[in-house]
């Protein structure tokens, strides 16, 4: 997802995205544990999403 796209989504939009990304990184770090998982970088990808809702989440509180 885009940062423009983020943008639009709102304030309760974006808690929504953050906890289902959450959700997503717990159960990727489930998959990774039993050794289910082949692509390693669906770990930073998603850390990254969570990162970048975070932020763009912060702008929006900041009146940005």
């Amino acid at each position: 997802m885009k940062a423009d796209e983020i943008r639009g989504l709102g304030p309760a939009g974006i808690m929504k995205q953050i906890e289902e990304a959450h959700r997503e990184l717990f159960n990727i770090r489930i998959r990774v544990s039993t050794r289910q998982l082949a692509n390693h970088r669906e770990i930073r990808k998603t850390k990254r999403k969570i990162a970048r809702l975070n932020t763009i989440l912060r702008e929006l509180e900041l009146g940005g």
